[in-house]
């Protein structure tokens, strides 16, 4: 079970509150994957690559919602005019 922040927003070491509960979760992967044969140095460049592909996904999910937001504003029927 991953702990939850002590709080909701933001406060003074959330992320290193963030890392603790972390913590037991990734060295439990890293145990795994060197237990099926993995070594340290791969496991730290396939994570880096993991988080650049995250990162680089979520760039791309950004654009792509406010690129639909834009064309749903665009094709919203206009609507009469008062007068």
């Amino acid at each position: 079970m991953i702990r939850k922040p002590r709080r909701a927003g933001v406060y003074p070491d959330r992320e290193v509150d963030c890392r603790e509960a972390m913590e037991p979760g990734f060295q439990a992967i890293i145990d795994c994957m060197i237990e099926a044969g993995w070594d340290r140095e791969e496991i730290k460049r396939s994570l880096r690559r993991l988080m650049a592909a995250d990162n680089m996904m979520q760039k791309e999910n950004a654009k792509v919602e406010a690129e639909l937001a834009i064309a749903r504003a665009m094709i919203r029927p206009s609507r009469p005019r008062p007068w």
